[in-house]
């Protein structure tokens, strides 16, 4: 039995700390709202309005994931302000690639001993983030939890809902023999393959987040460190020019595990590597960790981070679509018949 009165605070959980990292996440969001919003941080729940979508038959799509141990760089870095445009962006992808409009979003931010600082640059990036991709920031969980998590780590997860018409999803069922396949690049190794980039990196290579390998022009850590990509505006292009029959977001499982995600049963996926080069980093964990190609395919986006499928015949007018918003794509396969899946060809 305790000898006297305990407080909170002397059981790990500083309410002043996280009162401070309240109004300052509140301050963060705000930057984010629209005119939709109608209660956002600081309620029991957020509430958002549909109206001003303008849609006459809407369906809601929506999506879940986290950074997963690019949080270990991140801590290893002291940087925290990608990690929190990373998770934004690949939850944009997940459901632009449905053929959604992204609307709000929410995070989940846990940690054993809550500094502010650390909870400011992550929001903030998730703040930049969403008024990049113009969405609202509108609630989320901020959780101190003592003896959960090691001291300066924490996790992040996020939630997002968008919205579009009934007959305007891509849910791969145009998709047909003869489609083109065209690629977009991505900017690194995005939010995958980083349980095994680490092993590779700083285990058997032995190098740190400050070693900086020639070949990849920075340090290991901003390598490591680069935000993943938003290929919202590439997509709302491609579904403007009614080009667009489906498209996958390249994550866990690499090319072979995702493009399929939007083949109907019967069709394969024929993709020709030879049609990119893909960045150093790869070919570095490749080299020092004798990943073999197939491995590296199943675990990293090997410089793909989107595989869009457009219409038979117009890959090229689809890339010349995307060069005039700045997008580089690239040609590199096709739709055929055959068992579900992806046949990589050199």
């Amino acid at each position: 039995m305790a000898t006297s009165p305990l407080t909170y605070a002397e059981a790990g959980v500083d309410i002043e700390a996280a009162d401070r990292v309240t109004e300052n996440i509140g301050r963060l969001a705000r930057r984010t709202f629209d005119s939709n919003v109608l209660a956002g941080v600081g309620s029991f729940g957020a509430t958002y309005s549909l109206a001003g979508q303008r849609l006459r038959d809407p369906v809601l799509v929506s999506s879940a994931d986290g950074v997963g141990t690019k949080l270990k760089v991140a801590f290893l870095a002291g940087r925290h302000d990608s990690v929190g445009q990373c998770l934004v962006n690949h939850c944009v992808n997940d459901i632009a690639v449905q053929g959604a409009t992204p609307l709000f979003f929410l995070d989940y931010f846990a940690t054993g001993r809550l500094e502010p600082g650390v909870a400011a640059a992550v929001v903030r990036g998730l703040s930049d983030a969403c008024i990049q991709n113009r969405i609202s920031l509108i609630g989320g969980e901020t959780a101190e939890m003592p003896g959960m998590y090691r001291d300066g780590e924490y996790d992040l997860a996020g939630f997002i809902v968008g919205a579009a018409e009934r007959n305007g999803l891509l849910l791969g069922d145009g998709v047909r023999a003869g489609s083109s396949l065209v690629g977009l690049p991505s900017s690194g190794l995005h939010t995958n393959g980083y349980s095994l980039a680490r092993k590779i990196f700083f285990d058997i290579a032995g190098w740190t987040v400050e070693t900086r390998p020639g070949r990849l022009g920075c340090t290991v850590g901003e390598e490591l460190l680069k935000v993943h990509r938003s290929y919202l505006k590439a997509l709302r292009t491609l579904k403007d020019s009614s080009l667009l029959l489906g498209a996958a977001h390249i994550t866990g499982g690499g090319l072979p595990g995702n493009v399929p995600r939007v083949l109907p049963n019967g069709l394969q996926a024929k993709i020709w590597t030879n049609r990119w080069t893909a960045p150093p980093v790869f070919r570095l964990l490749s080299e020092i960790g004798s990943v073999e190609s197939e491995e590296m395919y199943r675990t990293f986006n090997m410089g793909i981070g989107l595989v869009a499928c457009v219409t038979p015949g117009a890959a090229l007018a689809a890339i010349r679509a995307l060069a005039d918003v700045g997008e580089k794509a690239i040609d590199i396969g096709v739709v055929e018949t055959g068992t579900k899946g992806v046949v990589l060809e050199p």
